[in-house]
């Protein structure tokens, strides 16, 4: 079965309680998002479009986690067919962010469809409570179910930002009004 927020029911709640419960029980299992209002966009302002704004997004929300005594394989859900060239760019970014000229802290930023792993699976279901309850939906029973419970074990409310050391739930509340 594939794990996603779109999948979320009554009759599989017991299911996705166990794999929220499994994300917060579990020490190595992290989970960092950026909220962002698209209604702020300007990118005819910053001279920019859509698709590079969300690759900067990327950047954003990867550089703080980063450790360079550490070496990284990142996977992306794929988004489209064209990104080869801004993934690299990414990882090119991130790479010289660090000063790891020769690529050897990042070694991959590749593309995955989201059935091939769980991991990717998990994340889904945590973008989709959270995306949920910053767009003020309630129209499912169970999704607002796994929103509470996803407050409860992580002490926030899923519409702000956390401290920026958060290791568990970190969230950024970009606001559209930094220079991104």
């Amino acid at each position: 079965m594939e794990i996603k927020w779109t999948k979320v029911s009554n009759g599989e709640i017991d299911f996705y309680e166990d794999l929220i419960n499994y994300f917060f029980d579990d020490d190595d299992l992290h989970f960092r998002a950026i909220i962002a209002n698209k209604e702020n966009l300007d990118h005819k302002k910053h001279n920019s479009t859509h698709d590079e704004w969300y690759y900067k997004m990327y950047f954003s929300m990867l550089k703080t986690i980063l450790d360079p005594r550490d070496k990284y394989n990142i996977y992306l859900d794929i988004k489209d067919t064209r990104g080869e060239e801004k993934r690299e760019k990414l990882r090119d970014v991130l790479s010289h962010s660090m000063y790891d000229f020769s690529q050897n802290i990042i070694n991959k930023v590749q593309p995955i469809r989201s059935y091939e792993s769980s991991i990717i699976q998990l994340t889904d279901l945590l973008i989709g409570a959270v995306s949920y309850v910053n767009r003020g939906l309630t129209t499912s029973e169970a999704k607002i179910k796994l929103v509470n419970l996803i407050q409860k074990k992580s002490g926030y409310t899923l519409q702000q930002s956390t401290l920026y050391r958060e290791s568990k739930m970190n969230l950024f509340y970009w606001t559209g009004k930094d220079d991104i």
